[in-house]
């Protein structure tokens, strides 16, 4: 049987325990724009904050388990509470453009992105064209519509 000591040392030490996808140094946790990421905890979740919603958001997949969504590039935290409001883990969060299979062209100032895989197809990301971006959209809500 556990002292109460021997349990209090180990309940702080579950508690603080780092998230997996938490690299040691204090490294931010990497999520492209766009695209969700899987990060498994070391203790039950009953609450998560993100700093910037509209960078980042995250969801309580089940207590130990959160998706992470990257929405806009930049940084923000990602803060997560047990059920008695206390710090399971603390980190920074990045948003980053995927490069991988992408291409930017420019053509004087007005840029358009696309997903080349292996067909290059017209994709919207930040800082791109309005009129591009508004083409593709238009597009992509036809194709959307057609399938409904």
């Amino acid at each position: 049987m556990l002292r109460p000591a021997a349990i209090a040392m180990l309940l702080s030490a579950t508690l603080a325990a780092p998230m997996p996808a938490v690299a040691q140094d204090g490294a931010p946790i990497n999520v492209n724009v766009n695209m969700a990421r899987v990060l498994r905890i070391s203790a039950p979740a009953a609450t998560v904050i993100v700093g910037n919603p509209g960078i980042a958001d995250v969801t309580i997949q089940d207590p130990q388990t959160l998706i992470l969504t990257g929405k806009s590039y930049g940084q923000t935290n990602l803060i997560v509470l047990d059920s008695r409001g206390e710090p399971v883990a603390d980190t920074l969060v990045e948003v980053v453009q995927m490069t991988a299979g992408t291409m930017t062209v420019y053509q004087g100032q007005n840029r358009t992105s696309l997903a080349c895989a292996p067909v290059c197809q017209p994709i919207i990301m930040m800082g791109d064209d309005p009129g591009f971006a508004g083409q593709a959209l238009a597009s992509s809500q036809l194709v959307q519509s057609a399938a409904n």
